[in-house]
């Protein structure tokens, strides 16, 4: 596959003399970016390993899409190729475009090209990116400002063609109000630091939220990641004296190596966090979800947290001083949060699954697979639930994402599920690692970790085995949680569709 140098052309990738062929279309961020051409003019075709609603959609939008079947050589007539971080180099289509010198995207790569024709915000750091942007992007669209926006999560206000929650808007193609309006449309994105793949992308506004040692199998160390998100600061403009053409970072105040990050930048800066000396200091109650935010001493917004936990707060907070940077209206941003449902497997409360004894468990699902984000994810629904209040317990489905980062992370890993009263780990999911990697570290690893540290903690697989034993360990007002991402949410959707009919619990309750 060819590196494609930043200052490739957004024409290049448009290929005037042909379509653009996505591989991995159906994923949240590739479908995102394939409206998003389209709309700008590019025509669209593609294709995924598997149907979902979300290629049934494209495909009723007038996306031909190819689902379900081996392809091994691309259709007549493609100028330009894209490829999810999924797809591999030696995938036969990607192979395919290289023996017709067709060129090939990544999809961070198209969506740098793309940002170059728009006005880029991006959401950086290694926690929170999908929950500040889905925020940011309610804020601005209750704001006026008609952003387009991709998100990797489903998003209950981004709505497909079909009604069904998408991670994608299509925005105005000029910004309409507030201190950029008339330049190019708002687009709103997240910035991944996995393969330094930000360092594709466009800013002219980006928020860094935290940064912390992950995707050690890419970056060896944490000194490196800090590295990679200074590199990634640069690229924000310079500070401008006007009103509107200038470049601004927002970073965390506490957790995100910010002098380190920010050394020599010519942005303006502003700091965020829990911290009274941040530019944007935010005081949180957690057992009311009260936020009180401050810019430089002085109020800017109280409202209550959509969701619960510091970490929900401090998103809030970053997406509140996004939008205000923007121009939005302080009321106008309050009043999406007020109306803000969540999004997709971020604690994302899937419902009460009923007992045949009487009473139910109360089960969530969530995204995360670090374990600063396992913490505050049990840490919130701890607090905001109060399980042991009614006698029940937290239990934890946690299915480990990738081989090397169980394995370097493997102590935090056991210190991060300290609120939990039990724990349940199926098989590590393998994604990217080698297999050389694969037998460095097992699931079992991380389960004799956790019982060292006193937490009742167990290996079970495959999931049907894990569906089984909750159903013979639930008690009534348990709270359990499936944490992950790989397929483990799949745990919590079974758990509840195997409830019985409510007219059994009846007659045994």
């Amino acid at each position: 596959m060819q590196n494609t140098p930043l200052n490739i052309g957004f024409d290049s990738l448009a290929a005037a003399n042909g379509s653009c062929y996505m591989i991995g279309i159906g994923g949240c961020g590739m479908s995102g970016l394939a409206r998003l051409l389209r709309a700008l003019g590019v025509t669209i075709e593609g294709s995924d390993s598997t149907r979902s609603q979300t290629t049934d959609a494209l495909i009723a939008e007038g996306v031909e899409v190819a689902t379900e079947q081996i392809i091994t050589e691309l259709p007549e007539g493609v100028g330009s190729v894209i490829i999810s971080a999924a797809v591999k180099h030696d995938h036969p289509l990607v192979l395919d475009a290289a023996s017709k010198d067709i060129s090939v995207f990544t999809y961070a790569e198209a969506l740098g090209l793309t940002m170059r024709t728009m006005t880029g915000v991006v959401i950086a750091g290694t926690h929170g990116k999908s929950t500040t942007t889905a925020m940011l992007s309610a804020a601005l669209i209750e704001a006026g400002l008609d952003p387009s926006v991709i998100v990797g999560a489903t998003c209950p206000h981004l709505l497909d063609s079909k009604g069904n929650a998408t991670g994608f808007r299509l925005g105005a193609s000029r910004i309409p109000s507030g201190p950029l309006a008339g330049q190019p449309g708002l687009l709103l994105a997240e910035g991944c630091e996995f393969n330094r793949s930000f360092h594709n992308l466009a800013p002219r506004i980006a928020a860094i939220g935290s940064v912390e040692a992950d995707h050690l199998d890419i970056y060896g160390s944490i000194d490196a990641v800090v590295e990679a998100f200074h590199e990634f600061a640069k690229f924000v403009p310079p500070a401008s004296t006007k009103p509107g053409m200038g470049g601004k970072l927002i970073i965390g105040h506490d957790n995100a190596h910010r002098r380190d990050v920010t050394s020599g930048l010519d942005c303006e800066i502003e700091t965020i966090g829990f911290n009274p000396a941040a530019d944007w200091s935010i005081a949180f109650d957690p057992e009311t979800r009260r936020v009180h935010l401050r810019y430089k001493g002085e109020t800017a917004a109280e409202y209550t947290c959509p969701m619960p936990g510091d970490h929900s707060a401090l998103n809030s907070a970053m997406a509140f001083a996004l939008a205000d940077s923007l121009g939005a209206d302080r009321l106008a941003i309050v009043r999406a949060f007020k109306n803000f449902r969540g999004i997709g497997r971020r604690l994302e409360l899937i419902g009460d699954r009923p007992l045949v004894t009487g009473g139910s468990v109360r089960v969530y699902d969530d995204y995360g697979h670090h374990p600063t984000e396992v913490e505050m994810t049990l840490r919130a629904l701890r607090q905001h639930e109060r399980p042991h209040d009614r006698g029940g317990r937290l239990i934890c489905v946690f299915q480990p994402h990738q081989h090397s980062r169980t394995r370097f992370l493997l102590d935090d890993f056991a210190a991060a599920f300290s609120q939990a009263d039990v724990v349940i780990v199926p098989h590590i999911y393998f994604v990217r690692d080698s297999e050389a990697e694969k037998q460095k570290v097992s699931a079992g690893d991380l389960v004799d970790r956790l019982r060292s540290r006193g937490t009742r903690a167990m290996h079970l697989y495959p999931f049907d085995a894990i569906i089984e034993h909750l159903d013979d360990i639930a008690q009534p007002n348990d709270l359990l949680v499936v944490m992950g991402a790989g397929p483990v949410w799949t745990i919590a959707r079974s758990f509840m569709e195997r409830a019985p009919s409510p007219a059994f619990v009846g007659v045994h309750a």
